[in-house]
C-alpha cells in the first residue's frame, strides 16, 4: 500500500465558526457528513478519556475532489493552548498560495483573524520572488500566506 497525505486537524473552541472562516476566506468546501463521535473506541484511539467530538472536514482549494482536507473538530472537554508563535516547537502553520497576500490578509482580519507578521517581499536565489506574511485564524492557529513569482 502506498502512502498518501489525507488531512490536517485543528481542534477548535467553536468548530462551526472556524469552519465558516475557512470557507469564507480560503474557499474551502465542506465534505459531509458532520461528525458527532464518542465512545470507548474514540477514547482508546485518541488517548483522551471520555472522548467526544463534533466537527467536519473541509476540502482544501486547488486539489479537486480527492485532495486533502482540513479537519476541524471540537471536543467536549479541551485543554488550553498558548498564544501563537511562529517559533513554537511542533506543527507550526498551514500555508496557502494566494494571488494577493495583502488582500487575503485583509480578508483574514475582516473575518476575525489577526496579523502576526508584516507583508514582506524577498528574492530567494534560484527559486524566485516570494511575498509572504504570517497571520492567525480567529482561534490563533497560524497561517502563512504566500505568493511566488519568477
Amino acid at each position: 500500500m502506498s502512502t498518501r497525505y489525507v488531512h490536517t486537524n485543528i481542534i477548535s473552541a467553536d468548530w462551526k465558526k472556524l469552519i465558516r472562516f475557512y470557507i469564507d476566506v480560503f474557499n474551502c468546501r465542506p465534505v459531509p457528513p458532520a461528525r458527532d463521535q464518542s465512545g470507548e473506541w474514540l477514547s482508546r484511539g485518541t488517548g483522551v478519556m471520555d472522548a467526544a467530538l463534533q466537527g467536519m472536514h473541509l476540502r482544501l482549494p486547488g486539489y479537486g475532489e480527492e485532495g486533502p482536507t482540513l479537519e476541524i473538530y471540537q471536543y467536549r472537554h479541551m485543554e488550553e493552548k498558548p498564544e501563537p508563535a511562529a517559533n513554537r516547537k511542533g506543527y507550526g502553520h498551514i500555508a496557502f498560495q494566494v494571488e494577493d497576500v495583502r488582500a487575503v490578509l485583509g480578508k483574514i482580519l475582516a473575518y476575525g483573524g489577526m496579523a502576526i507578521g508584516e507583508v514582506v517581499t524577498k528574492e530567494v536565489e534560484g527559486v524566485g520572488l516570494i511575498t509572504f506574511t504570517y497571520a492567525a485564524d480567529p482561534e490563533g492557529n497560524l497561517i502563512e500566506l504566500q505568493r511566488w513569482e519568477e
